[in-house]
């Protein structure tokens, strides 16, 4: 069944160009701003401070090196998904941040690999495509156009990515895939020929107004931005601010081109479908199929180790997933498989902001769509750090504040329990042919 792995290292590690090494903070310096973390929010962040004031001192801090978290290991989506808990405004800011990291790749001359070919989500069940029209219906009510978001009938959705059992599929043009870790770190580069410092392995032990602390140096900043996602919890006082929870992918050998011409995937869209347990996929600039999904459990704790970005059972059931969904690709190997943290408010609302009084800011609780999204926090850091009164600094998620989660033992019962409640929930619909009973009853842990 071509199930052997040659390799547990990212994708994305193993096809990006070598990064320098970059030195760890050394004794203590002054700053204007600086920022923890050098993922996207921190990069993007960054990226824009520097290019409208170049006179800003900005020194970034990453634990490990640039893009190690969730920003070099996810499934290469730069989407704009959104919903009715989101203004108008935030929807549209949303779409502009697509169009807007490509654009900036593309001004620095980064080769992230980005197509943008938009994302269809696969209705696979009577109860799916129950689900996905009362989406579409939704959307209009809240003046999404058909150009947004349109329903495709089976015919239409197999031309795009044929997909067995499929009976219908939604699209929206408003996704691109990219190569992240090549984003990251030409995001890294750009930063350091404009000025900017970027310290690797320089984990920040104390974060406190005007203060970052690493066991070998502290910077002292007027502003400093925590961009820490899914590693907020291994910072004093943030273990209950956002859960880490695991999403795991694996990647495919180069697939023929007999194959592509089964599966589709032309204009490398993203993929999905409407099932409960998240899935995700694309299709590589080399031509492989990555795709990914959430199963793997959260740990106790809001624990963080790289013993968790592996777990055998989550990869098994991705690559029976995968041939579930594309028969053909039973004898295919799986060359890659990894996993990391993503970052879960208790509300499962992203949220970016500034205190006036501490000169602190935070963006992050992406909920895994933060290639995109992290872009447009970047921006509004921007704007929030210099002061600026804009469009972007009125949009609703700005200085939005979750509740804390709950503290252990209820905090792994109540996670956990909702993980196992998805998979449930799949299987009740595949056998009632009607939306899941247990969906609903789970929907306000899980952010429904």
């Amino acid at each position: 069944m071509g199930c052997a792995l040659s390799t547990t290292r990212a994708l994305w590690a193993d096809t990006a160009e070598s990064a320098p090494l970059r030195s760890a903070l050394s004794g203590d310096v002054t700053a204007d701003v600086a920022v923890v973390g050098g993922g996207f929010t921190g990069l993007w962040t960054a990226h824009y401070l520097a290019e409208a004031d170049p006179s800003l001192r900005i020194v970034v801090l990453e634990a490990e090196s640039v893009g190690f978290g969730a920003s070099g290991r996810n499934g290469g989506w730069c989407s704009a998904l959104s919903d009715r808990s989101a203004a108008l405004a935030q929807d549209a800011a949303m779409r502009d941040s697509v169009t807007e990291v490509a654009r900036a790749a593309e001004e620095l001359g980064i080769d992230a690999h980005v197509a943008v070919g938009g994302t269809i989500v696969l209705a696979r069940t009577v109860a799916q495509v129950t689900r996905a029209r009362a989406e579409i219906e939704d959307a209009r009510s809240w003046g999404v156009s058909d150009i947004r978001l349109r329903w495709l009938d089976e015919g239409e959705a197999r031309a795009v990515l044929d997909a067995d059992g499929t009976l219908g599929a939604t699209y929206t043009p408003d996704c691109a895939a990219l190569h992240p870790l090549r984003l990251a770190r030409g995001l890294a580069d750009s930063l350091v020929r404009r000025g900017v410092a970027v310290h690797e392995h320089s984990r920040v032990t104390e974060l406190v107004s005007g203060r970052a602390v690493t066991p070998h140096g502290t910077v002292r900043a007027g502003t400093i931005v925590r961009a820490t996602e899914g590693y907020t919890a291994r910072l004093p006082g943030h273990r209950r601010a956002v859960a880490p929870i695991y999403s795991l992918v694996i990647a495919t050998e180069p697939l023929s081109p007999r194959l592509w011409e089964r599966v589709g995937l032309r204009r490398r869209e993203t993929f999905s479908d409407h099932r409960h347990l998240v899935i995700y996929g694309q299709r590589t600039a080399d031509d492989r199929l990555v795709f990914g999904g959430r199963g793997a459990p959260y740990h106790f704790g809001s624990r963080v180790s790289p013993h968790f970005d592996e777990d055998e059972r989550v990869f098994a059931r991705l690559r029976a997933t995968l041939v579930e969904l594309f028969p053909a690709l039973a004898d295919t190997r799986i060359t890659h498989a990894w996993g990391g943290p993503l970052g879960v408010p208790r509300d499962w609302c992203a949220s970016v902001g500034l205190d006036p009084a501490t000169r602190i800011g935070w963006a992050g609780g992406y909920v895994g769509d933060g290639v995109s999204t992290t872009n447009l926090a970047g921006r509004t850091l921007r704007d929030l750090v210099l002061g600026r009164d804009t469009d972007l600094t009125a949009l609703p998620w700005v200085g939005h504040r979750s509740r804390q989660w709950e503290p252990e033992p209820l905090r792994w019962l109540g996670i956990n329990a909702g993980l196992h409640a998805m998979t449930w929930a799949d299987t009740e619909e595949r056998l009632t042919r009607r939306p899941s009973v247990i969906a609903r009853a789970i929907a306000p842990l899980v952010g429904g």
